[in-house]
């Protein structure tokens, strides 16, 4: 049995192909309905980090024409979740438990996300913290969030 998690061998066999990386981003907001609301893509996922984008488009604006703070935060929340299932090893398991974000720019362009992690703490039951970082086109950060996860043993 192989030592890579699944959502990460299902994401490096879409992205081999032209549009994988689309395919596995519709899959991924096909299993969690609610991240298909912003349209996130995928730039980049491995074990310890992952990267999404989204684009500046009138469905995710606020009421002064930039990305809507809660956008954002779905953006980060894909983005650690994402990062999570391609770290954690087999017969562990997460969930989010809080996430602290911090609003420093206006979002007036696409933004992408990276989420990075150690991991070394998926391996032990306790709080992981995942830092992500999102930067608007010119890689000015627009927002900072940590996403703690607590991650334990899977049921058998």
């Amino acid at each position: 049995m192989s030592s890579i998690p699944p959502v990460l061998r299902l994401y490096r066999r879409f992205a081999r192909f032209p549009g994988g990386k689309g395919l596995f981003a519709r899959a991924v907001c096909w299993r969690a309905p609610y991240f298909g609301t912003i349209r996130p893509r995928v730039e980049a996922l491995d074990t310890g980090r992952s990267v999404w984008s989204m684009r500046k488009r009138r469905a995710v604006h606020n009421h002064i024409g930039t990305v809507h703070a809660l956008a954002m935060g779905n953006l980060c929340e894909i983005a650690a979740g994402t990062g999570m299932e391609a770290t954690v090893p087999r017969g562990w398991r997460w969930i989010p438990k809080g996430m602290t974000i911090e609003y420093l720019k206006k979002a007036e362009t696409d933004i992408s996300a990276e989420a990075t992690l150690d991991p070394a703490l998926c391996t032990r039951r306790g709080d992981v913290p995942v830092s992500v970082s999102v930067r608007n086109t010119a890689g000015e950060e627009v927002v900072r969030a940590v996403i703690t996860m607590y991650v334990s043993e899977a049921k058998s």
